[in-house]
């Protein structure tokens, strides 16, 4: 069975992520560059003909839970995105690309996490629940894609 997620490990899962989500950002026109080191939370870098470049940061995750970037590698700001690729055990995975700075105003989905006092560091995260997968659309692969190419940046994403 193709898409059988479940036999791959967590590596395996997530070198296959970044590479997919390369290779459609490469299929919408996009240039990608790979960075030689994993440092910073970039795993690549992405621009549309002569538009700006893109730091891009890619997490999977399978079917649905909690996925989160530590916010001293993830700050906010109008060329960083993150880019999402939902595994479901026997489909192609679901791809989208938020920006960084839609964590600027946190809800159910997208949540700030300070944990003041505790041992955990501060981060950024995707709440993926069935009730909140609606407000994960607006952040569609395709459609923030396009917006990108029609020279779309930050607020300006979303009207």
């Amino acid at each position: 069975m193709r898409y059988n997620w479940k036999n791959l490990n967590r590596q395996q899962v997530g070198t296959f992520s970044e590479y997919f989500v390369k290779m459609e950002m490469t299929m919408h026109g996009f240039q990608v560059y790979s960075t030689e080191v994993d440092d910073r939370g970039i795993d690549f870098v992405a621009r549309y003909e002569n538009g700006p470049f893109l730091s891009i940061q890619v997490k999977s995750i399978r079917e649905k839970g909690y996925v989160f970037m530590q916010k001293e590698k993830f700050d906010l700001s109008p060329e960083l995105f993150l880019a999402l690729a939902i595994l479901n055990e026997g489909v192609e995975p679901r791809l989208f690309l938020i920006p960084s700075e839609a964590w600027g105003k946190p809800n159910e989905l997208l949540v700030d996490r300070n944990y003041e006092g505790k041992k955990s560091k501060p981060e950024w995260g995707l709440n993926l629940s069935s009730k909140n997968m609606n407000l994960l659309e607006k952040y569609s692969f395709v459609n923030i894609a396009v917006r990108l190419k029609n020279g779309k940046m930050g607020t300006d994403l979303f009207p």
